[in-house]
């Protein structure tokens, strides 16, 4: 990892500004992709769990999951409570014996488990009550995903969920993208190549440390945030952080910020195409696309993103605001220091919601599901 990626975690505790309290968009797409994670889990279970395949009075040792990217807050409680309830339905359907379960929680060692698992303690007070269910072992797996995590062949299931368009680096070859933190139209090519051959080089190393620890025709969901054009500096993958840049960029005029270190200051972050994504995926070879879509989360988390809809802009924008403080401060902070960060984000959000006013404001995510080849 290099120095930027060393200081990446999202903002911890419970307080305003903390990821936990500023999640909500996150929380729109984990509602959006339940059918498909649903799908996935079922799928697994009938491979290797169905009374076809076992006799319901035989035990079943240990079905293991993984949350990749997990974070903290409630986001990630909702994901496993879903997916525990999901198997807990399907084997008293089939009135088999409960297995028990293995979940590992999985982010950079800088992410906050102590508040993660303070969360976890009222769902795992909730299965004490249920007598039924089986054992359910919840761990905490720090460490980086584009690296081995777990033993081979051990996984059933790996969900991961606003995660993967964080880079392992920051893109080497980006040196000349002055005043910009991320991909703009002002981006010379060199600066799109570097980010999208970075994103290809992590995805891949993604897909082949899984392939090795999930077990043969386990089954992966992955939402990340991407883009629908084929131009990786279209204004629905740039827009927001654009604004983020023009917010240090005003600072830099004013001489609060050093002029040098915006420039060196780039996000180790890339917003896929569906195309770039699939193409990647087929190529590695470890594992067969079963379904792929685009949808939408509105900025800041609401139900619409129509231009002139946000009856409330301030209170959107300050929405939005937070929501961008709560994944990046970190690393703004580690460059620029603690001293201008307030600053940074109330002229951010009164940049944005002059935006709201005149522009429509969705991110594009991407959601993957896949299952590993019998060749594997």
């Amino acid at each position: 990892m290099d120095q930027a990626t060393q200081h990446l975690y999202m903002n911890k505790g419970i307080s305003e500004i903390s990821y936990s309290s500023n999640s909500s968009v996150q929380k729109k797409a984990i509602y959006k992709t339940k059918p498909v994670v649903e799908e996935a889990v079922l799928d697994v279970l009938s491979k290797f769990y169905s009374n076809t395949t076992i006799s319901a009075t035989e035990k079943i040792q240990s079905i293991c999951v993984a949350d990749l990217g997990c974070s903290s807050g409630p986001n990630t409680v909702l994901v496993i409570s879903d997916l525990l309830n999901t198997i807990y339905n399907k084997f008293r359907e089939s009135a088999m014996v409960m297995p028990e379960i293995i979940v590992f929680l999985n982010d950079l060692p800088e992410n906050d488990f102590n508040t993660l698992f303070k969360d976890f303690k009222s769902l795992s007070d909730e299965l004490k009550i249920t007598n039924d269910f089986g054992p359910c072992f919840i761990a905490g797996m720090p460490g980086t995903f584009y690296g081995r995590l777990f033993p081979s062949n051990s996984v059933h299931f790996v969900h991961s969920s606003y995660s993967l368009h964080w880079l392992s680096q920051v893109p080497t070859g980006n040196e000349s993208n002055k005043g910009n933190v991320y991909i703009a139209k002002s981006s010379p090519p060199s600066v799109v190549e570097a980010y999208s051959k970075q994103f290809k080089k992590d995805f891949i190393a993604f897909l082949k440390c899984r392939s090795e620890e999930l077990i043969k025709r386990g089954r992966m969901v992955l939402t990340l945030l991407g883009r629908r054009s084929s131009d990786p500096t279209s204004k629905e993958c740039c827009s927001l952080l654009g604004l983020l840049s023009k917010a240090l960029n005003d600072m830099v005029l004013e001489g609060v910020v050093e002029e040098e270190k915006l420039d060196m200051c780039n996000f180790p972050v890339y917003f896929p195409c569906l195309e770039e994504v699939k193409a990647i995926i087929q190529n590695e070879g470890s594992f067969v696309v079963n379904h792929l879509e685009t949808f939408h989360v509105n900025w800041d988390g609401s139900d619409s993103s129509e231009v002139g809809l946000m009856t409330d802009t301030l209170r959107s924008s300050n929405l939005i605001a937070n929501s961008i403080r709560a994944i990046s401060e970190s690393l703004l902070t580690s460059h620029f220091g603690e001293e201008i960060i307030n600053e940074v984000f109330v002229r951010f959000g009164e940049i944005v919601e002059e935006y709201v006013v005149k522009e429509k404001t969705e991110y594009t995510n991407l959601v993957i599901s896949v299952t590993k080849g019998d060749m594997i």
